[in-house]
């Protein structure tokens, strides 16, 4: 079975510093419930349709499938009712691991998450000076919650 195996913290940008070469992340959620998701992003050019199960500490099942850029604009467009979560991923390497650090948009804006994947949960990797609190196990930082919940609305 595929399984995802990921921390997420949030990010101090000043300590952070020059982010470069991001790519813009669109993806909207087409179903949402009882733990299990159905995400259709797109990357540049590229897209994607995603599954992925409840989350169990930093475990989940994920399941990943290419589908062409026309089919995932028509699936945000129909399915996902124009709404969508817009960021920029960048990736920074440091002490052996890919972090992928998300800088939000629109509804989101001010929100910037670190995710780093690990080849297993006890793995505990170095962290940069830049990552901040760990928010792994908090669903409001779930990519589908700020979908529905954004992040401006918490204030």
């Amino acid at each position: 079975m595929a399984k995802e195996i990921e921390r997420k913290f949030l990010v101090d940008s000043a300590a952070l510093g020059t982010l470069e070469g991001g790519t813009r992340v669109v993806q909207g959620y087409i179903s949402s419930g009882d733990g299990a998701v159905v995400r259709v992003r797109m990357a540049g050019d590229q897209a994607w349709l995603t599954l992925k199960g409840k989350n169990q500490g930093a475990v989940r099942s994920e399941f990943e499938y290419a589908i062409p850029a026309a089919d995932a604009r028509q699936m945000i467009d129909e399915f996902c009712g124009g709404r969508l979560i817009a960021k920029t991923r960048y990736c920074r390497e440091y002490a052996g691991h890919v972090w992928e650090i998300d800088v939000f948009e629109g509804d989101n804006a001010g929100l910037v998450v670190a995710e780093v994947e690990l080849s297993h949960e006890q793995e505990n990797p170095g962290l940069p000076s830049w990552v901040g609190s760990e928010v792994t196990g908090d669903a409001r930082y779930y990519n589908n919650v700020l979908y529905n919940h954004p992040f401006r609305d918490w204030r």
